[in-house]
């Protein structure tokens, strides 16, 4: 297997705005700490500001999954509830060029 993308798309609830960017914001730097990771970009709708969406470049699916088993993504995890509309929809992709 080779390099992939990843896409995350969250959707805040009204008013849980504020709340989710800083939540987002701070899983940035350990995120890119995390082995494996080639880029970590978070994102906000210009048309619609409730909406996020991560793009992500990771060397392999096994640090991708090593990625998420980290206490940061964990910790986000059990926020998630009180702070995202709907669940977040993810998208892996093989980079082909």
């Amino acid at each position: 297997m080779g390099k992939i993308a990843v896409v995350a798309t969250m959707i805040a609830k009204p008013g849980k705005e504020d709340a989710l960017k800083q939540e987002l914001l701070g899983l940035i730097e350990p995120s890119r700490a995390d082995e494996g990771c080639l880029k970590y970009h978070l994102h906000q709708d210009q048309a619609d500001p409730t909406v996020f969406v991560f793009y992500e470049n990771w060397e392999s699916k096994e640090l991708l999954d090593a990625h998420l088993a980290q206490p940061h993504l964990k910790a986000f995890g059990e926020k998630a509830g009180e702070l995202l509309a709907e669940p977040f929809g993810v998208r892996i992709l093989d980079i082909l060029a």
